[in-house]
């Protein structure tokens, strides 16, 4: 395993010609990182599941938090590539990974999402099914750039995406949660979507029940939070012409962040 500048990327990196490689996302506070624990254990779960050679995690977690520490306040973003491999998809037998650190402010519009409300529209782009990379955080997010794309027609905060099956999974920055007369709900990610680590963390502290879901069930329900590492648990306002119930869905965000649900 090599860390590497991001300007030293060679053209025959893996990650750039196959997107062989996978990453996290990291909001860093007073220098620390925050649930760097399960970023950790995604990018080791991404390791292992694509077959990466072993990692120097210990070298990675000082890494890390030296540039955490230097950052003070933002994000962090570690991206792991196959390394350099020449011609063809078939991987080197003798990988050697690259890891890039990057760091970038925070989003200055987040706070301001959280305080009045995500409006959504519904993405046109469907994600289709592949169970193997299921859950996963690669660099292969074409589908995302097509929704982002797609996102712009709208006069909205994000999108909410659907699958091939037109089952609810996701939006365009983070993963849905949906609240029915006090019981939680998430799109169950077993043929797509990202399992993001703000949705692990809420789901270790509530009890949030996984299961397909359909938009007209969404549609029903008492509240909508998307959520993701860096936004945190944002309420939804609307969704297409559907309005939500505001002040129950503040005291239900406050009951999720809490670990009441």
């Amino acid at each position: 395993m090599e860390i590497i500048e991001a300007h030293s990327v060679s053209d025959y990196d893996r990650g750039l010609l196959y997107g062989d490689g996978f990453f996290t996302t990291a909001q860093v506070q007073g220098g620390q990182i925050l649930l760097w624990d399960r970023h950790l254990n995604r990018l080791k779960e991404c390791q292992q599941r694509l077959q990466f050679p072993s990692l120097d995690w210990q070298t990675l977690n000082e890494r890390c938090n030296v540039e955490s520490q230097k950052l003070e306040y933002g994000v962090l973003k570690v991206i792991i590539t196959r390394g350099v491999g020449g011609r063809g998809y078939l991987p080197p037998k003798q990988a050697h990974p690259h890891v890039i650190l990057q760091t970038s402010h925070y989003p200055t519009h987040y706070p301001e999402l959280l305080q009045r409300g995500l409006a959504l529209q519904y993405s046109a782009i469907q994600l289709g099914h592949q169970p193997l990379l299921a859950g996963l955080k690669t660099l292969n997010r074409l589908e995302q750039v097509l929704i982002k794309q797609d996102a712009e027609k709208y006069s909205c905060d994000d999108v909410l995406v659907c699958d091939i099956n037109s089952d609810v999974v996701e939006t365009s920055v983070g993963n849905l949660i949906a609240v029915k007369a006090g019981r939680a709900f998430t799109p169950i990610l077993n043929k797509c979507g990202i399992s993001g680590v703000y949705l692990q963390h809420l789901a270790k502290h509530n009890k949030i029940e996984q299961r397909r879901i359909k938009v007209e069930e969404i549609l029903e329900m008492d509240a909508l939070f998307v959520c993701n590492s860096l936004l945190g648990c944002a309420f939804v306002r609307s969704l297409g012409t559907n309005e939500f119930d505001l002040s129950l869905a503040k005291l239900l965000q406050t009951q999720l962040e809490s670990g009441m649900l």
